[in-house]
């Protein structure tokens, strides 16, 4: 008994030492992000990234096949057959191998038909060919421009999540700042209240303060865990990861002029609009493949056949022969029905279409450059503004506290003056906030890297 006691003790001793090492993996396992480490990890592993390589990879191997068919074609083939009622000749009565006044019919092959052949073909001159294959490699340009598309649109979005948690962080400090403020004033009250210093009025204003500032402090903490579980969605880690971030919540102007350089090229630099290049350059292509039917086809065969016949199954005994067979073949689309006009008239209103989409998006991306600038520089003065109200504010809440404990001021001046600072705090981070956004949308819209 002694013996089972201090195995279990001992058991114990490495339990709990296992559940302590854990604890201290999960603390020491917390990833901790910069805002250029988020975005490194959700190139590398965010899910659209991944497949968008996928399509890079399949437009390689389109590429391929297309190659295919500029090569020879070389195609095997088989074929055994039984007759069960062989095919007849008919030889016409009174002729020299029929004198008599009756058709005659003369049973043709054997009972057991086997060939096999081998047949080479090689394209010599096709325009859709041709074409295609530049097409193919136009197309894998297309997949590349379509992932760096994808790359930036997932910047964009993980910036503006970082933002978004340093903002939450921010008003997670304010309102525990508030909650702290106000549960001290509460208990400096309750003090006073104690004492007879205080009225109740006082008393019970503070409290409810607390009161109100709790909520607030909880709502704050729960947006900042969403944001948090959207930056993991982002980076496709496990939900469960604990995942911090690390950055400066803080207001750094762009450069007037580099704004005004970066911009000038943001049209030529976006990957979206060099992808509709590319595909308006592919339905051009297109038209050629739809009017290569005005034009003939050449092609070399060749062809090599090994056949037999034989009533009985002795295949060591059959009599084989073969025979090899060249050529050229010229194939030429006399009349479809007036469907290859139809074709090509509907490849080129797709070219078109394209081409109005193209000025639509050049357009419109101006105009969200222009947008994008003009919230910067709003919100760069919001947060001058916010800057100096949030300096007033806390002055005018020291004042309050400095009046109200020297039994000049009342209970209702600090509670304003705490709100106003809390106000003044949480306009101020907004601000901020904005800017950094309306920052990312203008590297968005330019294609800059900036962060």
């Amino acid at each position: 008994m002694k013996i089972i006691k201090e195995g279990r003790i001992f058991f114990g001793i490495i339990l709990l030492f296992i559940h302590a090492n854990f604890a201290f993996s999960q603390q020491r396992d917390t990833l901790f992000l910069t805002l250029d480490g988020a975005i490194a990890m959700a190139l590398e592993n965010n899910w659209d990234i991944l497949i968008s390589q996928k399509d890079i990879q399949k437009s390689e191997e389109q590429i391929n096949e297309t190659y295919s068919n500029a090569f020879p074609r070389l195609e095997f083939t088989g074929n055994y057959s039984r007759n069960i009622k062989l095919p007849v000749l008919f030889l016409p009565p009174n002729t020299a191998f029929n004198p008599s006044s009756e058709t005659q019919t003369f049973e043709l092959g054997s009972k057991n038909s086997i060939d096999a052949g081998l047949t080479l073909t090689q394209v010599l001159y096709s325009q859709k060919v041709n074409t295609a294959i530049q097409i193919a490699g136009e197309y894998s340009d297309y997949s590349k421009t379509g992932n760096a598309a994808t790359k930036q649109q997932i910047t964009l979005a993980v910036k503006k999540t970082f933002y978004t948690i340093l903002l939450a962080k921010e008003l997670v400090k304010v309102s525990k700042q508030n909650y702290n403020a106000a549960k001290a004033n509460f208990e400096n009250v309750e003090k006073m209240f104690k004492q007879g210093a205080a009225s109740e009025y006082d008393y019970l204003r503070s409290e409810v303060q607390v009161a109100n500032a709790s909520p607030m402090l909880l709502q704050s903490e729960n947006n900042l865990n969403l944001a948090l579980s959207s930056l993991k969605n982002l980076l496709a880690v496990d939900i469960n990861l604990p995942v911090d971030v690390k950055g400066e919540f803080a207001y750094k102007e762009v450069p007037h002029e580099e704004i005004m350089t970066v911009s000038s090229n943001a049209v030529d630099n976006n990957p979206l609009v060099k992808q509709l290049r590319i595909q308006e350059s592919l339905l051009d292509k297109n038209i050629i493949i739809q009017r290569a039917d005005n034009f003939p086809t050449l092609a070399l065969f060749g062809q090599y056949q090994y056949q037999t016949q034989d009533n009985y199954f002795r295949i060591k005994d059959y009599k084989w022969a073969n025979s090899i067979m060249v050529g050229l073949q010229l194939s030429y689309l006399l009349f479809d029905g007036f469907g290859r006009s139809a074709r090509i008239e509907q490849a080129i209103i797709d070219k078109e279409k394209i081409g109005l989409g193209l000025r639509k998006l050049e357009e419109g991306l101006k105009v969200q450059v222009i947008q994008a600038e003009m919230k910067m520089d709003e919100a760069k003065k919001r947060i001058a503004a916010q800057g100096m109200s949030l300096q007033q504010a806390d002055k005018a809440l020291k004042i309050a506290m400095t009046r109200y404990k020297s039994g000049v001021g009342t209970q209702l001046e600090i509670i304003d003056t705490q709100a106003a600072l809390t106000y003044a705090q949480t306009n101020y981070s907004q601000a901020v906030y904005d800017y950094l956004i309306a920052k990312s949308d203008w590297e968005f819209a330019v294609s800059n890297s900036l962060n």
